[in-house]
């Protein structure tokens, strides 16, 4: 297979869907790899690198996305890469359908199919290629949020780990799971007092006998929700239902019993955010307030240590991706059910529940797709 990967083009976008190892394993099993020329600068990837792995480089995208058979990226394809596309090639990449449906409308026209990294599942229920960026922006979080909470950036002025005589900043974590958990570690960390929200008694167990003398926990309803998010510096939401839409846990109106200046980090945004008033932003322009909240709710958080999040995520899509090369996409979704879990879109046609659920799409069944 004619395996292509172009440069990202999302602004501060700096990762790479191909590293010099998986392009190594890829011709190792017979595969042509077409790297974009400085494709993997940001993430300090030479294209020298990618030669001495075999990889071909190729002038720009448009020769990435005429030749390739199936193209590997990072992000969501943007609109001028979408027209690229064509009937019959694979999409390998992160989708975030549910809330785009410009994208999703442009995908559905180009005839390809679309495997999303995010809702690729494993045997245990888990989402093994959105883990890695997961624990990336979990750990980031934080960190960003406490830059935002720096008075110059318009926040309280208050530090995590506080001082002596001084009280850490009070940091509310709405979601448990992967990202939520390594947010409060971190947060923890620094000092500040970390409250973790999640539903799942289980879960909360765990978090409870694993974490216990370093956060705490409680359950999300409604009621300690708007109590812990009045009483915090800092919100992170970490919510995720995969595929679908972020659900809207903090409204604009509650906005208003929160401390002026506090902080809130909206991990969700690929998702469409977790409060009524997140927008992506950039990391080029990161922050915006709204009712005397400082909002940061960055698109592509992991992208800002470019390095680090390129090898994890190339450690974790490198096994679907050889054997998408080796099989097709047919075979190694009839083969493996849960990278079946990650086909969102097949020639014209929407094949995630979720997603549809969301943008009030029709679904064919990815089982049928396998037999289209």
């Amino acid at each position: 297979m004619i395996i292509g990967c172009p440069k990202e083009i999302k602004p501060q976008e700096f990762r790479v869907g191909v590293t010099p190892v998986a392009a190594r394993e890829a011709v190792a099993h017979g595969h042509k790899v077409l790297i974009e020329a400085g494709a993997g600068i940001g993430a300090g990837f030479s294209d020298a690198d990618y030669i001495e792995a075999g990889a071909e480089i190729a002038d720009g995208a448009a020769d990435v996305f005429a030749r390739a058979e199936m193209i590997v990226k990072v992000k969501e394809p943007q609109a001028g890469e979408r027209r690229m596309l064509r009937e019959g090639q694979v999409l390998f990449t992160y989708l975030h359908l549910a809330p785009d449906p410009d994208q999703t409308r442009d995908l559905l026209a180009s005839g390809c199919t679309a495997i999303a990294y995010e809702t690729v599942t494993d045997r245990n229920g888990g989402l093994p290629l959105l883990a890695p960026m997961s624990e990336v922006a979990g750990k980031l979080a934080p960190q960003m949020g406490a830059w935002t909470l720096q008075k110059a950036n318009g926040g309280r002025g208050v530090l995590m780990g506080g001082v002596p005589g001084v009280g850490p900043a009070e940091v509310v974590v709405i979601g448990g799971g992967v990202v939520g958990t390594h947010a409060a570690r971190v947060a923890a960390g620094m000092g500040a007092k970390v409250t973790v929200l999640d539903r799942s008694l289980p879960r909360m167990r765990y978090l409870d006998d694993v974490f216990g003398g370093q956060f705490g926990t409680r359950y999300a309803s409604a009621g300690n929700t708007a109590e812990l998010v009045a009483q915090a510096d800092m919100v992170i939401g970490a919510v995720l239902v995969p595929g679908a839409a972020a659900p809207k846990l903090v409204s604009r109106a509650q906005l208003s019993d929160m401390k002026p200046g506090a902080a809130i980090v909206d991990v969700a945004i690929d998702q469409g955010g977790c409060f009524e008033t997140s927008k992506a932003t950039t990391h080029q322009d990161p922050i915006y307030e709204v009712d005397g909240i400082m909002h940061y709710c960055v698109a592509n958080m992991p992208g800002a240590v470019a390095r680090t999040s390129t090898l994890a995520l190339g450690n974790a899509t490198m096994p679907f991706l050889i054997a998408l090369g080796d099989k097709g996409w047919k075979q190694a979704c009839t083969d493996d059910p849960h990278l079946l879990d990650g086909l969102n879109v097949h020639a014209g046609k929407l094949t995630n529940y979720a997603v549809g659920k969301a943008l009030g799409i029709d679904v064919l069944s990815p089982n049928l797709a396998l037999k289209a």
